[in-house]
């Protein structure tokens, strides 16, 4: 029997490939995707053997190295770079593998059903079996084909609501699925004691009775998932039990409850909306019109699954260059993979995450909280707090002696680096919350200390940077129909807030509040 060094040999050699043969599909990967990284052969054969030439560890993967490996194969690069005895196996259903972050879903969804234990895996197991991986990668790019504008119309339709977020500017007109309130914008919060009245609370979860429609969704999702390699994991999300937002500060109680109850009741209906809008029924809405109804529904967050989200424009300083020119702020924007869970293809501000605990509920429930992790985990490099890769180990994963560098230079000096919340709102498209971030590196010393370390992991395909004092592409920007709208909605409220705040670096259209 064949022993392999790693689980990426055994990947290889199962596709049955040879070594260079690998190399040139992960070329044609890499140009498809649009993924930056590159493997080259002499690269390869240290990957596979698990070590240096010289005996030594290989260390750490460069980032777009391991967000190339993790796309093509569909498992963390710690688990491919890993011995095939150490990983946990994947798990076999009805005689197909998939990946183990699955079997919680199995499990919650037979309970939800009210299925016989086991009923979930086999139903999953029968449908991996049937599944046509080329139509459903077809399904998911036409899905990600339909524009921001699209989502925000269908929305506005389906609730008759006029509420939603918008911008208008000459010749400009801008309007997201985000619904909102005047008193819930433009707040300008610092997140480094604003949020102390969040507060956790402890709520009996209740498992939801799914119906058979309802039920079938959520196992087509699992299919899904399976098959294109989307990362799935079991973890903790909070949920709004209720919130009081304004300028006076973020205040609410919220509890905890499993992420995958969200991703298979509330989280289909993204999937749906794409669907309804690419047959051009609009009335073709079954599981909308059960999950969230009307806007009573909305806005009863109690009475429902309402996941959040916490998105941030991040503005760097950069001091004159004699290149680029006048000293600016660095604006950066993320396009999503398609192996995130919701919004992959889209446009959207980084970092952008869920609003979740790792292992201190009571203390992450902070927004501040939420996104320093998120910076750590997308721009600085941390892959130990990206839970979806594996346990956490770490006791305490956000301890300062655990920082990064970057992270650690930022808070050695108040004054560094401004982290504010600017505003908050629900997205129609899905029910969640979000909170609006923007994060402001005011020491211009550190764009030539850190700017070449920066860089995206997993959950995006690729970066782009546009200049504070360049109105015009921004302008641009914002009109592009790619984006998610929850990340135009940060993306908006950061421009409109730092256009307040940047001073010379800056020189931003003027984007008034429309439609509120």
């Amino acid at each position: 029997m064949r022993t392999f060094r790693t689980v990426l040999e055994q990947r290889i050699w199962e596709r049955r490939l040879t070594l260079e043969e690998f190399v040139h599909e992960a070329e044609l990967h890499a140009r498809e995707h649009r993924e930056p990284g590159t493997l080259g052969l002499r690269h390869l054969q240290r990957l596979v053997a698990g070590r240096r030439s010289t005996g030594e560890s290989l260390g750490q993967v460069k980032a777009s190295t391991a967000r190339l490996l993790e796309s093509m194969l569909g498992a963390p690069v710690e688990e491919l770079l890993s011995p095939p005895m150490e990983r946990s196996p994947a798990v076999g259903v009805a005689g197909v593998p998939v990946d183990p972050g699955l079997v919680g879903a199995f499990e919650w969804l037979d309970d939800a059903a009210g299925w016989v234990p086991g009923s979930a895996a086999v139903n999953v197991g029968s449908g991996l079996k049937l599944a046509d991986i080329g139509g459903l990668q077809a399904e998911r790019a036409r899905r990600g084909r339909v524009g921001r504008r699209q989502v925000a119309d269908a929305v506005e339709r389906y609730y008759g609501t006029h509420g939603t977020f918008g911008v208008c500017g000459p010749g400009l007109d801008v309007r997201t699925s985000v619904f909102t309130r005047p008193e819930w914008l433009d707040l300008g919060l610092p997140l480094d004691a604003d949020n102390k009245r969040l507060a956790l609370v402890q709520r009996a979860g209740v498992t939801p009775a799914l119906d058979e429609e309802c039920a079938e969704a959520a196992v087509q999702r699992l299919v899904v998932a399976a098959a294109l390699g989307v990362r799935f994991a079991n973890l903790p999300l909070y949920r709004l039990v209720e919130i009081d937002v304004s300028a006076r500060g973020i205040g609410g109680t919220l509890d905890v409850r499993s992420f995958v109850e969200y991703a298979l009741t509330m989280d289909l209906l993204e999937a749906e909306l794409a669907d309804s809008v690419t047959s051009g029924s609009g009335a073709l809405n079954p599981l909308r019109d059960k999950y969230l109804p009307n806007m009573g529904a909305v806005l009863d967050v109690a009475g429902r699954v309402c996941a959040g989200g916490v998105l941030s424009l991040v503005a760097i300083a950069r001091p004159a260059d004699p290149f680029r020119g006048v000293a600016d702020y660095a604006l950066i924007v993320q396009t999503r993979s398609d192996q995130v869970v919701n919004a992959g293809g889209k446009l959207a501000v980084i970092p952008k995450g869920f609003h979740q605990p790792l292992t201190d509920p009571r203390a992450e429930v902070r927004i501040g909280a939420t996104l320093r992790r998120e910076l750590e985990e997308e721009l600085f490099g941390r892959s130990d707090v990206d839970a979806t890769a594996g346990a956490v180990r770490a006791v305490s994963p956000m301890h300062r002696e655990r920082w990064s560098e970057p992270l650690r230079w930022l808070e050695d000096e108040p004054g560094r680096m401004r982290m504010e919340c600017t505003g908050f709102g629900l997205n129609l498209v899905s029910g969640n919350y979000e909170f609006a971030t923007l994060v402001v590196i005011e020491d211009e010393e550190f764009w030539p200390r850190f700017g070449g370390q920066l860089e995206a992991n997993w959950e995006a395909s690729g970066l782009t940077l546009y200049s504070s004092l360049d109105g015009e592409l921004i302008t641009d920007l914002v009109q592009q129909e790619a984006w998610s709208n929850e990340g135009l909605f940060a993306l908006l409220q950061g421009l409109r807030r730092l256009r307040e705040i940047g001073g010379l670096r800056v020189s931003l259209p003027n984007f008034e509040l429309s439609g509120l």
